[in-house]
Protein backbone atom coordinates (compact mmCIF):
# COMPACT_ATOMS: atom_id res chain seq x y z
CA UNK A 1 0.00 0.00 0.00
CA UNK A 2 1.33 3.42 -0.93
CA UNK A 3 1.83 5.89 1.95
CA UNK A 4 -0.14 9.02 2.65
CA UNK A 5 2.01 12.15 2.91
CA UNK A 6 1.19 14.38 5.88
CA UNK A 7 2.64 17.89 5.89
CA UNK A 8 3.28 19.57 9.24
CA UNK A 9 4.00 23.29 9.04
CA UNK A 10 4.48 24.00 12.77
CA UNK A 11 5.48 21.71 15.64
CA UNK A 12 2.26 22.45 17.54
CA UNK A 13 0.07 21.84 14.43
CA UNK A 14 0.78 18.14 13.85
CA UNK A 15 -1.59 15.41 12.73
CA UNK A 16 -2.42 14.22 16.27
CA UNK A 17 -5.22 11.65 16.33
CA UNK A 18 -5.22 11.47 12.54
CA UNK A 19 -2.06 9.34 12.68
CA UNK A 20 -3.59 7.21 15.45
CA UNK A 21 -6.49 6.54 13.08
CA UNK A 22 -4.10 5.60 10.26
CA UNK A 23 -2.00 3.32 12.49
CA UNK A 24 -5.09 1.48 13.83
CA UNK A 25 -6.08 0.71 10.25
CA UNK A 26 -2.57 -0.27 9.12
CA UNK A 27 -2.35 2.63 6.69
CA UNK A 28 1.23 3.77 6.04
CA UNK A 29 2.10 7.45 6.15
CA UNK A 30 5.14 9.70 6.00
CA UNK A 31 5.35 12.94 7.96
CA UNK A 32 6.93 15.84 6.05
CA UNK A 33 8.06 18.31 8.73
CA UNK A 34 8.19 21.57 6.80
CA UNK A 35 8.92 23.33 10.12
CA UNK A 36 12.11 21.23 10.39
CA UNK A 37 13.10 21.89 6.75
CA UNK A 38 12.28 18.39 5.51
CA UNK A 39 12.45 18.43 1.71
CA UNK A 40 9.13 18.77 -0.10
CA UNK A 41 8.74 15.98 -2.66
CA UNK A 42 8.59 17.14 -6.27
CA UNK A 43 6.29 14.34 -7.41
CA UNK A 44 3.25 12.42 -6.20
CA UNK A 45 4.62 9.15 -7.57
CA UNK A 46 4.13 6.37 -5.03
CA UNK A 47 1.68 8.39 -2.90
CA UNK A 48 -1.90 7.37 -2.08
CA UNK A 49 -2.99 10.77 -0.75
CA UNK A 50 -1.78 14.03 0.75
CA UNK A 51 -2.87 15.79 3.94
CA UNK A 52 -1.86 19.32 4.95
CA UNK A 53 -2.08 20.43 8.56
CA UNK A 54 -2.41 23.98 9.86
CA UNK A 55 0.13 26.61 10.72
CA UNK A 56 0.40 30.24 11.82
CA UNK A 57 1.49 31.45 8.38
CA UNK A 58 -0.60 32.43 5.36
CA UNK A 59 -0.51 30.84 1.94
CA UNK A 60 0.25 34.38 0.70
CA UNK A 61 3.52 34.56 2.68
CA UNK A 62 6.69 34.36 0.59
CA UNK A 63 7.98 31.04 1.90
CA UNK A 64 10.14 28.86 -0.35
CA UNK A 65 8.15 25.67 0.19
CA UNK A 66 4.71 27.08 -0.73
CA UNK A 67 5.13 26.92 -4.54
CA UNK A 68 6.41 23.34 -4.22
CA UNK A 69 3.38 22.32 -2.17
CA UNK A 70 1.01 24.09 -4.58
CA UNK A 71 2.55 22.03 -7.41
CA UNK A 72 2.04 18.78 -5.47
CA UNK A 73 -1.61 19.62 -4.85
CA UNK A 74 -2.14 20.36 -8.54
CA UNK A 75 -0.47 17.07 -9.49
CA UNK A 76 -2.62 15.15 -7.01
CA UNK A 77 -5.88 16.72 -8.19
CA UNK A 78 -4.97 16.02 -11.83
CA UNK A 79 -4.19 12.39 -10.94
CA UNK A 80 -7.40 12.04 -8.84
CA UNK A 81 -5.37 11.41 -5.67
CA UNK A 82 -7.17 12.49 -2.47
CA UNK A 83 -6.03 15.75 -0.84
CA UNK A 84 -7.09 16.89 2.63
CA UNK A 85 -6.40 20.33 4.08
CA UNK A 86 -6.90 21.64 7.59
CA UNK A 87 -6.66 25.41 8.20
CA UNK A 88 -3.48 26.43 6.34
CA UNK A 89 -3.93 23.21 4.36
CA UNK A 90 -7.29 24.51 3.14
CA UNK A 91 -5.65 27.77 2.08
CA UNK A 92 -3.00 25.82 0.15
CA UNK A 93 -5.65 23.74 -1.60
CA UNK A 94 -7.71 26.79 -2.47
CA UNK A 95 -4.74 28.65 -3.95
CA UNK A 96 -3.60 25.56 -5.88
CA UNK A 97 -7.06 25.29 -7.43
CA UNK A 98 -7.24 28.96 -8.42
CA UNK A 99 -8.86 30.50 -5.35
CA UNK A 100 -8.00 33.83 -3.76
CA UNK A 101 -7.13 33.96 -0.08
CA UNK A 102 -7.65 37.20 1.84
CA UNK A 103 -7.61 38.07 5.54
CA UNK A 104 -10.92 37.68 7.34
CA UNK A 105 -12.41 40.85 8.81
CA UNK A 106 -12.88 39.18 12.18
CA UNK A 107 -11.58 36.13 14.00
CA UNK A 108 -13.73 33.02 13.80
CA UNK A 109 -13.23 31.36 17.14
CA UNK A 110 -16.03 29.41 18.77
CA UNK A 111 -19.16 27.58 17.71
CA UNK A 112 -20.45 29.11 14.50
CA UNK A 113 -22.82 27.98 11.75
CA UNK A 114 -21.75 26.53 8.41
CA UNK A 115 -23.88 25.66 5.41
CA UNK A 116 -23.65 22.69 3.09
CA UNK A 117 -23.89 22.91 -0.68
CA UNK A 118 -26.59 20.67 -2.08
CA UNK A 119 -24.84 18.26 -4.41
CA UNK A 120 -24.27 14.51 -4.72
CA UNK A 121 -20.63 14.95 -3.68
CA UNK A 122 -21.60 16.90 -0.55
CA UNK A 123 -24.09 14.17 0.40
CA UNK A 124 -21.41 11.52 -0.16
CA UNK A 125 -19.01 13.32 2.21
CA UNK A 126 -21.45 14.75 4.75
CA UNK A 127 -24.24 12.20 4.73
CA UNK A 128 -27.56 13.47 5.97
CA UNK A 129 -26.33 16.48 7.92
CA UNK A 130 -28.81 19.34 7.88
CA UNK A 131 -28.23 22.17 5.39
CA UNK A 132 -27.05 24.42 8.26
CA UNK A 133 -25.31 23.29 11.46
CA UNK A 134 -22.74 24.55 13.98
CA UNK A 135 -19.07 23.54 14.11
CA UNK A 136 -16.16 24.72 16.22
CA UNK A 137 -13.95 27.24 14.39
CA UNK A 138 -10.43 28.17 15.39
Amino acid sequence: MKPLLIFRHATHEGPGYFTDFLVRRGFPYALIRVDQHDPVPTSIDGVSGIAFMGGPMSVNDRLPWIPKVISLIQQAVTADIPVLGHCLGGQLMSKALGGTITPNRSKEIGWLPVETVESPLAREWLGELPPRFEVFHW
